[in-house]
């Protein structure tokens, strides 16, 4: 069955307000195993409403559209149903009672407006809406070849869009399908390399049409491997997945950090946990990302000590105190990322001291040059990273560097 998302309102298509409804429908369409093959984002106008109800009706058997069901003169997408699908519109008296109900609990009188939100397509369904004044409309369309599309519209708040969806769309779809086949995704995390570098390293892989499908994306330098299957049962889908993954694992070996939602500090973490050692950090010019990140992931555990975060040659020479290299050799950065990791872990009592500079300044020529520095028992590593990518990324680039530095190490 192919689903096609149709998102209602000036709100979205003038950019003032983000589509959540649209990734939340095809999140849980997904779970039923119906493949969504269209999102569709259209402005609060009826020619252009009915434009997009005709295309969607024509080329999906399932359309879920969320917004438009308000009482005022831009809410337009019962007129738009009924203008595409060439019925009329008609007042359901039990739907006008339930409105009118809902404004007198809430000790208030109807507004005349508000009647509107009782008209229906000839031969639709309603959706009861339990705690808003829009119900929603099913309807079925039977097209010129006999087969049908399915068109439910749900109002656009969130709330009550979900609690529609629970207690009506999900037993109507259930219902269609006669099947529990859902679609379920693993995710591998990688960080290491370029996209089209990681494709290479998978041969044959990333390919449409592949069972199970591999899909690949990136996001800040972290790229996300997505198995994708549809089966009836978990077991089915892990069966399935498992020789993929196996070999994902195999070909790119560390590059792999973790799967699903973990991210770098994640897998550090877990390391310095297995290992019963202890992480501090210090950062220029990545505005306390690192810490920021492992704070968050550590909730308190002592795998993570602490962090500093300076912005200046004067700023580093004052933690630095005694410990501060001659001001010539600050000028340095692989000096300067060294007197830092050395100095954090001095200082918050860690096993690792983990350090990254501050990038070079725009008008010195070459790509940005980010150095990191790892003190440990035997030592401290330094090592840097040139960064060729766009300027927006290069300081989660440089955070995400500095702790897969470290990953690499603990794994050895």
């Amino acid at each position: 069955m192919r689903a096609e998302v149709i998102s209602i309102g000036d709100e979205l298509t003038s950019g003032q307000r983000l589509d959540t409804n649209s990734q939340w429908l095809s999140q849980r369409l997904g779970e039923l195993g119906i493949r969504v093959m269209y999102h569709t984002t259209v402005a609060d106008d009826l020619a252009a409403n009915v434009d997009v109800f005709r295309a969607a009706l024509a080329r999906a058997e399932l359309v879920i559209t969320t917004g438009g069901l308000g009482p005022t003169a831009d809410d337009l997408t019962r007129e738009a149903l009924a203008a595409a699908v060439g019925r009329e519109l008609y007042l359901d008296e039990g739907a006008l009672a339930d409105i009118t109900a809902l404004f007198t609990r809430r000790g208030r009188a109807m507004p005349e407006r508000n009647r509107v939100q009782a008209f229906f397509p000839t031969g639709s369904r309603i959706v009861p809406n339990p705690h808003g004044s829009a119900p929603g409309i099913d309807f079925t369309l039977t097209r010129p070849d006999q087969t049908t599309s399915r068109v439910f519209c749900l109002p656009g708040v969130p709330a009550e869009m979900r609690e529609m969806w629970a207690g009506t769309i999900v037993p109507a779809l259930q219902g269609m399908l006669g099947t529990t086949r859902m679609i379920r995704h693993r995710v591998i995390k990688c960080f290491g390399v370029g996209e089209s570098d990681l494709e290479a390293l998978l041969p044959d892989m990333i390919r449409r049409g592949r069972e199970p499908l591999v899909g690949i994306t990136v996001h800040a330098a972290t790229i996300s491997l997505r198995i994708t299957t549809n089966t009836e049962t978990e077991a089915e889908a892990a069966a399935i997945v498992q020789p993929t993954l196996e070999t994902i694992r195999e070909c790119l070996g560390t590059l792999v950090y973790g799967e699903g939602n973990d991210e770098l500090e994640h897998a550090v973490l877990r390391l310095l946990a297995e290992q019963g050692t202890s992480l501090a950090t210090a950062e220029w010019g990545t505005n306390g990302l690192m810490s920021h990140w492992l704070e968050n992931a550590a909730q308190d555990r002592p795998m993570y000590a602490g962090g500093t975060v300076l912005n200046g040659v004067n700023a580093l020479k004052h933690i630095l105190g005694e410990h501060a290299p001659p001001d010539e050799e600050l000028q340095d950065r692989k000096t300067r990322v060294r007197a830092m990791a050395e100095h954090c872990r001095r200082q918050w009592g860690a096993t690792w001291g983990l350090a990254v500079s501050d990038a070079p300044a725009k008008d010195e020529g070459d790509a940005p040059r980010i150095w990191v520095a790892l003190a440990g028992p035997d030592g401290t590593a330094c090592h840097p990273f040139t960064y060729a990518g766009h300027p927006d990324i290069l300081v989660p680039r440089a955070a995400k560097q500095a702790l897969n530095f470290l990953r690499l190490k603990l794994i050895e």
